[in-house]
């Protein structure tokens, strides 16, 4: 017998030998695990380098040896290879405990691969167990020893282990399973990424906590046995909270800014083709955490407040329970198929009454709803609910958190958008294309073109204020009937609630959204004029009606569109490029591409109206804020703000469209597809709370400056009622403070009359009104006529429509 043993192992040993001869050669070169550059993700993070987006077959995350958490390193090992420091390729004394514990077992119960194994299957081999693999694998082991140190051989580990929900390396399952850094994790959560690379699949947090703690303890046990750990440390861990993030595989990130980040991916396969997914590009964006976040919770707040105001929609769906399922298996079944939207969590109704709910939420708790938490749903639990409506045992809610315990909610049906941008540099401070990206991927901030509405009405103004218009300037807000043309029916604008207002200022008609006056400034500058006006702010001329009721918001924009328009008025005049992309930094930390400032003024950020056009606009939209459509803004105890509402026909389409001196922001509310959103929800009731809420947090530090007039606008006092300059015999008590551009001073009372006499401005009274007006009684003598700085504007007999000479129309 002993004879038998001896040459049975001499046999294996010159078998092994010739297998090492013959093997050795044929292993592949260490340039993988020495010159390590596996394939990395797209990044995409904010301006203030929080990670916002990862796109990749894989998902991987190097982290540098040094900047590994000494607790992982010790659970890894604690849980994988204990001795790895102290034996070299192979463990014997590993072997040996393993082939004793398999024997007492009568199989296969305990591995004996070493780190260095591991390290050498990950990179090199399949995960099939063949003899031939495991030799292959051990010879690859001495090889990597024999290249490597310890060290790098851990870090190759830590970077390359595949962990579960295609995470590659400790860094990356971090943020699968926890949405957030490596660095950030406690001890408890720690010890789950350690007890995944045995078994990834069946320790998976995500779909089996019970078994991911299970693991996890014997992880902390073994780290107290090589005491690693205190005992304090170690009940502690058993009793802390691991918080995992709901979804499977869905990567979570503290800033959710996913419509931004989808964008740059993108721009990203544009530039660069599938290598954008694999060669570790670093893309920074301008998005500001703290704007991005309150666009964020501004948005969904808005569209959640208008979706109640809709009504109950019905429980999102039923559970169905298969056959030998009773209804809480069924509905937990269900849940965990499910994940949150927009903040609004599933859970599943068990039981129902018309002053209860008890619910199943998705993490297995079970909770009891009333009172105030059932206010949305209430039609529903009532006996004789529509059953459209009605809750019952099995049905599907949301649940939305509160400071009083969570409410029944439901995902909106309409959708909204909110973009904000800084108006001097055009860097986008905040993106948020919809309520929720999971749940509907159409990315309203640039690929909804819709009617601005009344939004649109400052582009006209600016047009007519370039021929000399002033806010001061009196405009008939009376019915208006306007000839199409032969065959077509007369067009009747009309104001909201057909309500008119008479000689009104022109900051008066812009602040209240008169469409009559508006009209009449229209056709005042006359349409194609005005027309190209409007485009010059980056509106595409072909996306502008060349018909009146362009005024009215007729077009079709982006809202990012929009808010590149309203910069112009924000920044004094300027046209400049929205910008995403701050810099791309490659695999190895290279910056290889940076955005460049263009500087207001030059080829890339042309000047398109003057500062002093810009400075009138302003003011007109300040009294929008003021007194106007958006006066609800006055909550925020803001001087500065500028802006206007706007609101499509049938109330399809809300927007609002505002400024300070730091930032642009627009926001849109609507449905996909078309359809009214109710009667009176318009821009002021829908969009402008969004708006509100947004600046209340992003523009909290931003200093409450004045609108400093620029120098080519004079400041005259002006008789309110008139328009006209209150000067010498025509001063009356209480004029105004009127702002003019330089060349289009107010009309002086002794020096013009409305026969169309010479007049110093390109508007006079009777160029914007439907009928002759009185003029001011002259006191005799009058004053001899000033000289006049243009031709003064001529009514056409026959309809509204102004002739201007010096425009040719």
């Amino acid at each position: 017998m002993l004879l038998g043993l001896f040459l049975l192992g001499l046999a294996g040993v010159l078998f092994g030998a010739l297998a090492v001869v013959v093997l050795w050669p044929r292993l592949p070169g260490l340039s993988d695990v020495t010159d390590y550059r596996p394939d990395l993700p797209l990044r995409v993070y904010s301006a203030n380098g929080t990670l916002i987006g990862e796109f990749g077959v894989q998902r991987r995350a190097v982290i540098h040896y040094d900047q590994v958490p000494l607790l992982l390193k010790q659970a890894v090992l604690a849980a994988e290879d204990a001795r790895f420091f102290e034996h070299g390729a192979i463990d014997f004394a590993g072997v040996a405990r393993a082939a004793l514990a398999d024997f007492g077992a009568g199989g296969a119960v305990q591995g004996a691969s070493t780190i260095t194994m591991q390290v050498a299957r990950d990179f090199y081999l399949s995960p099939e167990k063949t003899p031939l693999r495991k030799l292959v694998e051990t010879l690859l082991a001495y090889k990597i020893e024999n290249t490597l140190s310890k060290e790098q051989i851990l870090d190759r580990y830590i970077n390359q282990v595949y962990l579960g929900q295609r995470a590659y390396g400790f860094a990356a399952a971090a943020q699968v399973y926890y949405g957030k850094p490596l660095g950030e994790l406690s001890l408890a959560q720690i010890a789950v990424l350690a007890g995944l690379p045995q078994a990834p699949s069946a320790y998976n947090p995500q779909s089996n906590l019970r078994l991911a703690v299970w693991r996890q303890h014997y992880v902390l046990g073994r780290m107290l046995a090589l005491h690693d750990i205190t005992k304090a440390q170690y009940e502690e861990a058993l009793a802390a909270p691991l918080d995992v993030v709901s979804g499977q595989g869905a990567l979570h990130y503290s800033v959710d800014a996913d419509y931004a980040a989808e964008v740059v991916r993108q721009i990203m396969v544009a530039r660069f083709g599938e290598a954008a997914y694999t060669d570790g590009y670093k893309v920074y964006t301008t998005l500001v955490d703290k704007d991005q976040q309150a666009a964020n919770a501004a948005l969904r707040a808005g569209l959640l407040a208008y979706d109640r105001r809709t009504g109950w929609h019905g429980p999102e769906g039923q559970v169905r329970v298969l056959p030998g399922e009773d209804l809480l298996k069924a509905a937990a079944r269900t849940l965990k198929r499910m994940h949150s939207v927009g903040g609004l969590a599933p859970a599943v109704v068990l039981h129902a009454s018309p002053r209860h709910l008890e619910v199943l939420r998705r993490d297995g708790t079970v909770q009891t709803l009333g009172g105030a938490a059932l206010a949305l749903c209430r039609v529903g639990l009532e006996p004789r609910a529509r059953s459209a409506l009605r809750v019952a045992q099995g049905s599907i809610v949301r649940l939305l958190p509160s400071p009083a315990g969570p409410v029944v909610s439901q995902v909106p049906r309409a959708q909204s958008a909110l973009v904000s941008l800084q108006p001097q540099t055009g860097a986008i401070q905040a993106w948020v294309g919809g309520f929720d990206f999971t749940h509907d991927k159409f990315d309203h901030v640039n690929q909804a073109y819709r009617q601005p509405g009344s939004s649109f009405k400052p582009f006209i103004y600016s047009a007519a204020v370039a021929e000399g218009l002033a806010p001061t300037t009196i405009i008939d807000d009376s019915p208006i009937s306007i000839n199409p043309g032969p065959g077509q029916p007369l067009w009747q604008p009309h104001n909201y609630e057909k309500r008119f207002a008479g000689p009104i200022p022109a900051s008066v008609a812009l602040a209240r959204s008169d469409n009559v006056a508006a009209v009449r400034v229209v056709l005042a500058v006359g349409v194609p004029y005005a027309r190209y006006h409007a485009s010059q702010f980056g509106l595409p001329l072909q996306q502008i009606p060349p018909y009146p009721t362009m005024v009215l918001g007729a077009g079709s924009f982006s809202p990012l569109q929009m808010a590149r328009a309203y910069a112009v008025f924000a920044n004094g005049g300027y046209l400049v490029q929205p910008r995403l992309i701050d810099r791309i930094v490659d695999a190895h930390g290279a910056v290889i591409y940076r955005a460049q400032q263009d500087a207001l003024g030059s080829a890339e950020a042309p000047r398109i109206i003057s500062a002093g056009n810009a400075f009138l606009l302003t003011q007109m939209m300040q009294q929008v804020m003021r007194s106007g459509t958006g006066s609800a803004s006055r909550v925020l105890g803001r001087s500065d703000l500028a802006g206007k509402t706007g609101t499509t026909s049938d109330f399809r389409d809300a927007w609002f469209d505002g400024y300070d001196h730091d930032r642009v922001v627009v926001a849109w509310v609507g449905y996909n597809t078309p359809r009214s959103l109710g009667h009176g929800e318009q821009g002021a009731a829908v969009a402008l709370p969004i708006w509100i809420q947004y600046m209340r947090q992003a523009a909290a530090a931003d200093p409450d400056l004045p609108w400093a007039a620029p120098p080519d606008v004079v400041q005259v006092p002006v008789n309110p009622a008139t328009g006209y300059a209150s000067v010498g015999n025509y001063a009356v008590a209480n004029p105004v403070q009127g702002y003019f551009l330089q060349q289009y001073p107010p009309l002086d009372p002794g020096a013009a009359t409305l026969a169309g006499a010479p007049a110093s401005t390109g508007f006079s009274l009777g160029s914007l009104f439907g009928h002759p007006a009185s003029a001011p009684p002259a006191p005799p003598p009058p004053p001899p006529p000033k000289p006049a700085a243009r031709a003064a504007p001529l009514r056409n007999s026959s309809s509204s429509y102004v002739v201007l000479p010096s425009l040719g129309q």
